[in-house]
């Protein structure tokens, strides 16, 4: 009995994977068309993870800093996301259910909310909190793509509008994220699927390669963690850019391409300047709290 309940259980978080990466790539193409660039290579791309390969730090953290300035939510929120971020970074390991429940926690907040509010939002926040925090290194290996003639994509488990802007700014093909349900341009605050996070970033991968005319052995994926392997295994070449130890390991016993944009010796072992701001904050906040608490 439990090894049934075990496999139907599998099979479920297949099938919202699945269904999280169908939704993905209907939504990238849709923001910027099919063949939507001026690509000469139309039958290979390129596939970037954001958070701490793409940008130092988590993308949808940022985000929520920047709802917190303009009073979206309280600050004790933003503490507690930010010690989901800290957790899972400072361990070296991305553990799913605190990806999960980040993520949630995140797009719960958009819950009732226009989408084109949030899609505003996102350009103002852009600016003012990610633009400087896109590592040069890896941003110089997307243009690379793009000079060769190819699309390069953004994947990630940050709400594909976001996503999408990120992609913008970047003068990038476009970007696979998660997909959040709305109605008449309204968030209902539930997801399509799944995040796009582990199988489902493959998923989205495959099935945007199906629709594109792709051949996924000519396609490159860059990823920071092992939680995205699947990812980057469905392509013909794979690179680990500022990985954590277990991708690390694996890039290793796979023979793949290692790019490490860190500098110094712990911050290369366990990603320190991608958490820094999100420990200083969630410090500040503690402290306060605790200040407040002692007060009573």
């Amino acid at each position: 009995m439990v090894i049934r309940r075990v496999v139907e259980g599998s099979a479920e978080r297949e099938r919202l994977a699945a269904l999280a990466g169908e939704a993905s790539a209907e939504a990238a193409l849709a923001d910027v068309g099919p063949s939507g660039s001026a690509s000469t290579d139309l039958t290979a791309a390129a596939f970037f993870d954001v958070d701490n390969t793409m940008m130092m730090g988590a993308s949808i953290f940022h985000f929520a800093r920047g709802l917190a300035a303009r009073k979206y939510f309280r600050n004790s929120d933003l503490a507690g996301f930010a010690w989901q971020q800290l957790k899972f970074r400072v361990g070296g390991r991305e553990d799913p259910q605190s990806v999960a429940a980040s993520r949630e926690q995140a797009l719960s907040f958009v819950a009732g909310r226009s989408v084109a509010e949030i899609v505003s939002l996102g350009e103002e926040i852009y600016d003012e909190l990610m633009a400087d925090r896109i590592w040069t290194g890896t941003q110089a290996l997307a243009q690379m793509h793009l000079d060769a003639g190819q699309r390069v994509w953004l994947v990630t488990a940050t709400p594909v509008e976001l996503a999408q802007i990120i992609a913008r700014r970047l003068g990038l093909t476009g970007a696979l994220g998660t997909v959040s349900e709305s109605s008449d341009g309204v968030y209902t605050g539930r997801l399509v699927g799944d995040l796009l996070h582990g199988r489902a970033k493959a998923h989205a991968v495959r099935a945007l390669a199906a629709k594109e005319g792709l051949d996924l052995r000519r396609c490159t994926a860059y990823s920071d963690s092992v939680n995205d392997v699947p990812m980057l295994s469905v392509v013909g070449t794979a690179v680990a850019v500022n990985p954590d130890s277990g991708l690390r390991e694996t890039a290793r016993k796979r023979g793949w391409e290692i790019r490490d944009f860190r500098t110094g010796r712990k911050a290369a072992r366990i990603g320190v300047p991608s958490v820094l701001g999100a420990g200083a904050l969630a410090g500040a906040v503690a402290a306060t709290m605790a200040y407040r608490r002692r007060l009573r």
